[in-house]
């Protein structure tokens, strides 16, 4: 086989242009190369922002469901078109990178192109759906950076030095000085944006070990929402088994009075986690208020979620496990406050009502008649709220505003994890604040509010956190100084022995061409003598 058809330079040629023998040149070949770099850059930022935004696919999924009126975990079918799309783009930067290092020709395949053109409307798409439909979510990424920004410098530091040999390459080729120019500032202004930005790097994670803050405690977001169905009994029981110092749920109340459990409310109210269309298919029960206690419990609160399985988590449970959680029924207030009362385990709910009034007296009574004690009510929300404080002297106020707090004198603050910064957190903590954020799912974004000083956070996977005896990475400052200058250094070292190496072959190669071509000068000037010579004769 010939050098120009061996196997790699066919590979590579038939994977990134679909010509298996000798590619054609084309005159916007660099261009193309240029796009290919920039959708995979553009695919792998799209590929994080899912990645870190997953702590929270319970709100995507949640919206789909409003919309088409069937659950569906759109969220995982987001990402999985994102990995393909992701892994797609960088294996064709790797061929178009191969295909330099071989000297071929670079010609993007028509197909390719498409491809790619649909990509950059998939991520647009994306990044328009968040910004106009889930915009609160855009705070996460800027805070993920804080657990993972280390890490990304290290590997953008790699990439640049593996990847300075084709760059280096290519400004030695070309030909026109502005084009080398063009080159030089653009490699030196990413390079050193690279390799400085820990300058501009905070994280609360980069502090000493002895300072690291307790471990945060656990509050049950209703029940184990990943081991059972949301909101049942199962669910609050395998909580327990989480050690969780809470239960957060949701409280509405029936038509006859009795306060009883279940987050969705409004049009979609029973229809999600109940087979009440199934049980009733010509009523419509849009409130809680519509329907009494001895048809809720008609109702069947289990089977969906073996169902739709909404955590992918099914599959874990025994076969025993499974059984019950398809007998679950919705669960009274009053049943919720005796476990909790058994267990020594504080309430925290949502009061949702059109009737604040009535339905916050009739809320209080039960709990007071219940006999749990009244510091272990978390009292959550905010109408009626002072006077509950009258009736129920002993309940915790917890607030979702810090101004309100510190205006009532409170000292419980309740919000979600991304409206409260690191540095927030620490301060709220040194004034004997209790600080809790809800909801954190991932071990990244647990361990970024360990480091930060968080009291406590709500969580859909206790059985995960609870097992975690540390942050996922603490590090001290000056350690992490140290390994940023030491990578810093080889990357440098190493770039320029590429830089010199590269200066040396396009050296020999240009002084073999000039010689080459005198070679040739000099045979044709033998040849036309000898011409000349043999005419003369």
């Amino acid at each position: 086989m010939s050098q120009e058809n061996n196997c790699c330079r066919v590979c590579s040629r038939g994977f990134y242009s679909c010509h298996w023998r000798n590619a054609s040149k084309r005159k916007n070949a660099c261009c193309w190369f240029s796009v290919v770099a920039l959708v995979s850059l553009l695919s792998l930022c799209w590929l994080y922002i899912c990645l870190v935004t997953f702590n929270d696919q319970e709100d995507v999924n949640w919206k789909g469901f409003k919309k088409l009126g069937r659950w569906v975990n759109w969220f995982m079918v987001v990402i999985i078109i994102s990995a393909v799309l992701t892994s797609y783009c960088i294996l064709l930067l790797l061929f178009a990178l191969f295909q330099v290092a071989l000297g071929e020709q670079l010609d993007l395949h028509w197909l390719h192109k498409i491809f790619l053109f649909l990509g950059v409307i998939f991520i647009a798409l994306g990044v328009t759906g968040i910004s106009l439909k889930w915009k609160q979510e855009w705070p996460t990424v800027p805070l993920s950076l804080q657990a993972t920004a280390p890490f990304l410098q290290f590997g953008a530091v790699g990439a640049l030095t593996l990847l300075s040999p084709f760059v280096f390459k290519g400004f030695h080729k070309a030909k026109n000085r502005w084009s080398k120019v063009l080159i030089a500032v653009v490699f030196v202004l990413v390079s050193t944006a690279i390799l400085l930005c820990p300058l501009f790097i905070q994280s609360p994670c980069l502090i000493e070990l002895n300072e690291l803050p307790e471990k945060p405690e656990l509050i049950g977001h209703r029940g184990a929402p990943m081991l059972a169905p949301e909101n049942t009994m199962m669910s609050f029981n395998r909580s327990i088994a989480c050690g969780v110092k809470a239960f957060e749920t949701d409280v509405q109340l029936s038509k006859d009075r009795v306060p009883f459990l279940m987050h969705d409310n409004g049009s979609e109210f029973l229809s999600r986690t109940t087979n009440v269309k199934e049980k009733f298919p010509n009523e419509n029960f849009s409130y809680s208020a519509n329907i009494s206690w001895e048809e809720l419990q008609s109702l069947n609160a289990g089977e969906w979620f073996l169902k739709t399985d909404p955590f992918c988590s099914v599959s874990q449970l025994s076969e025993e496990e499974k059984e019950e959680a398809r007998s679950q029924t919705i669960p009274s207030l009053l049943q919720l406050l005796n476990l909790a009362k058994q267990h020594n385990i504080s309430v925290i709910f949502d009061l949702y009502s059109p009737n604040q009034e009535n339905d916050t007296k009739d809320t209080v009574s039960t709990i007071l008649s219940s006999g749990i004690d009244p510091r272990l009510i978390l009292w959550l929300p905010p109408a009626m709220r002072e006077s509950v404080n009258l009736t129920a002297p002993d309940f915790i106020q917890v607030y979702n505003n810090e101004m309100e707090m510190f205006d009532k004198g409170g000292d419980h603050l309740n919000v979600k994890y991304s409206k409260m910064s690191p540095e927030k957190i620490r301060d709220l903590r040194r004034r004997n604040v209790t600080v809790n954020l809800w909801v954190v799912n991932e071990r990244w974004l647990f361990s970024l509010l360990w480091c930060a000083g968080a009291s406590s956070v709500t969580t859909n996977s206790c059985h995960l956190l609870k097992d975690m005896e540390g942050p996922d990475w603490v590090m001290s400052r000056l350690k992490y100084t140290i390994i940023w200058i030491v990578v810093d250094a080889l990357s440098f070292l190493i770039m320029t022995g590429f830089y010199i190496f590269q200066r040396k072959t396009q050296f020999v190669s240009q002084k073999r061409d000039g010689e080459a071509k005198k070679q040739y000068s000099s045979l044709e000037q033998e040849r036309t003598v000898s011409l000349l010579t043999h005419w003369v004769d």
